[in-house]
């Protein structure tokens, strides 16, 4: 879907009430099962419970405000999971890169001491 489109379908579903904004999501779900099955993206498991939650919201009848409200919770909880899985991954990206160096790249040497095993650190004997 192109820029112009997006933004085009966009302001139409802004002008809607609440309510008719869930009838466009509902037969766009339902298209969506007819025409794109081997086109629809796949959601997380996250967002599988949010979709299931707002239609158990909505079938019991909630107001539109208490369910936006909550959905905005767990918008904000679903971008805090994200940001800490991406994090993680990051994580385990750097670690990775430290346990398995490059195949051109020599082993990293350890540095030299700083003192002598058997003595004073200026490496000279004890004078005294």
């Amino acid at each position: 879907m192109h820029d112009l489109l997006r933004a085009r379908l966009m302001r139409h579903i802004e002008s809607l009430p609440e309510a008719q904004i869930y009838q466009a999501l509902d037969y766009i779900e339902f298209l969506s099962s007819k025409y794109a099955r081997d086109n629809l993206r796949e959601p997380n498991v996250f967002q599988k419970f949010t979709d299931m939650l707002e239609d158990k919201m909505r079938g019991q009848g909630l107001a539109f405000g208490t369910i936006k409200g909550t959905l905005g919770v767990m918008g904000a909880a679903g971008r805090v999971v994200s940001g800490i899985t991406e994090a993680g991954r990051t994580v385990i990206r750097e670690v990775e890169s430290v346990i398995t160096p490059a195949a051109d790249e020599p082993p990293p040497q350890l540095p030299r001491p700083l003192h002598q095993p058997d003595g004073d650190p200026r490496g000279d004997q004890a004078t005294g």
